[in-house]
């Protein structure tokens, strides 16, 4: 079941289906580890992830391609029951809110909010509305708020400057946020998304791993907009260095990595927020393995939480927590890599051929041809 909604002319609201959409692994691209059951960040039980894609057409000549991306770590009780989290600037041409608060306080409060540069502002402000409106303002002590925001620049294909995002859409990405198989490419903040010269967008990817005969999940989904063609790299293969058709920069030796991306990193192994940071730093070696080189036009900001060790946060109680030692962290290190770098595949795999603002357009990478360089450079598993 799709966990988007698409928003067209007029608004009406229809569902959008995923399950005919191939995957990077349908396609033969081969990753290492092992994948949790849907291979999403949504194996992390308790998180669920709501998108409302918004594309119109405008009587004026104006394309609207963007949306809104919201992740909830711990579904409907994320707003009253916060996670230890970290967060982590590879390149700061970017912005990611609350992260003044997650550095002080080491917890996540809320959602986990992606859209475009643009609209940072007023999702954060519909999260603060959505809040009070249930309640949030009385006596359960709730009184102010730091949502965690974060944006992508979608200038490209839609009309940023005409502030298509509106509140109810940041409510209705809530309120449609559900665990299950998650859709990408073309859908929510990551409508109007492009890497490497590529349609890319919303992607998501998922670890098993094994620490000390405990068995624990690492999920990650990416917003995608980063990054020229030439160092593009899939599984090892110099994909950038071969197809070379319908690029969007007419110089990239003079644009640089642009872009950005935005990481958002789930488990449910038992962290503190200082290692939470860490794993946060690895979602950059996922990047890395793409080509990217964080160059100075992106921003690369990524952020971790740990589901786990909900009751330390209830008020006026001696909280205990459980927590994996420095020396046992390899495997969530090693498992958000892996997660980061093929989340950015499926995102790419996954998005459609756009034509956006001012005739501006951005086609998908073709799967034929992916799938021949794979097999030329002994990299295709089927």
């Amino acid at each position: 079941m799709a966990r988007s909604v698409c928003v067209l002319a007029l608004y009406a609201i229809c569902a959008l289906a995923s399950a005919a959409e191939p995957r990077a692994r349908d396609l033969g691209v081969p990753f290492e580890g092992k994948p949790g059951p849907l291979d999403a960040i949504t194996d992390v039980a308790g998180v669920t992830v709501g998108q409302v894609t918004l594309i119109e057409d405008l009587a004026d000549g104006h394309k609207v391609r963007t949306g809104v991306t919201a992740i909830l770590p711990r579904g409907k009780a994320s707003a009253s029951s916060p996670v230890f989290a970290g967060w982590f600037a590879l390149n700061g041409n970017g912005e990611m809110t609350g992260t003044a608060w997650i550095d002080e306080s080491g917890q996540l409060e809320g959602p986990v909010m992606l859209t475009n540069t643009h609209s940072v502002g007023v999702v954060r402000d519909a999260v603060i509305a959505e809040r009070v409106h249930a309640g949030g303002a009385d006596a359960s002590g709730y009184w102010w708020s730091l949502p965690v925001v974060a944006e992508t620049w979608d200038g490209h294909l839609n009309d940023i400057n005409g502030f298509h995002v509106k509140p109810e859409h940041v409510t209705l990405a809530l309120a449609t946020a559900r665990g299950g198989p998650v859709e990408e490419g073309n859908v929510g903040g990551g409508t109007g998304m492009i890497c490497h010269e590529f349609k890319c967008g919303i992607g998501t990817a998922s670890r098993k791993i094994e620490i000390r005969d405990n068995a624990y999940l690492v999920g990650a989904l990416v917003q995608a907009n980063y990054g020229v063609r030439d160092p593009l790299r899939i599984a090892g293969v110099p994909v950038g260095q071969y197809l070379r058709n319908d690029r969007i920069y007419t110089d990239p030796k003079l644009i640089g990595d642009t872009g950005s991306i935005i990481v958002v990193v789930a488990t449910d192994a038992p962290l503190l927020p200082h290692q939470l940071r860490r794993v946060a730093k690895r979602a950059g070696m996922g990047l890395a393995r793409m080509g990217s080189y964080a160059g100075n036009g992106s921003g690369d900001i990524f952020i971790a939480f740990s589901t786990a060790n909900a009751e330390p946060f209830k008020n006026g109680a001696l909280g205990q927590v459980s927590y994996i030692g420095n020396d046992d962290l390899d495997a969530l290190f090693e498992a958000t890599v892996q997660a980061t770098e093929e989340a950015i595949v499926n995102a790419m795999v996954a998005a459609r051929d756009m034509k956006g603002e001012g005739g501006h357009y951005a086609k998908a990478i073709p799967h034929r041809d992916l799938v021949r360089l794979l097999k030329r450079f002994g990299r295709y598993r089927k």
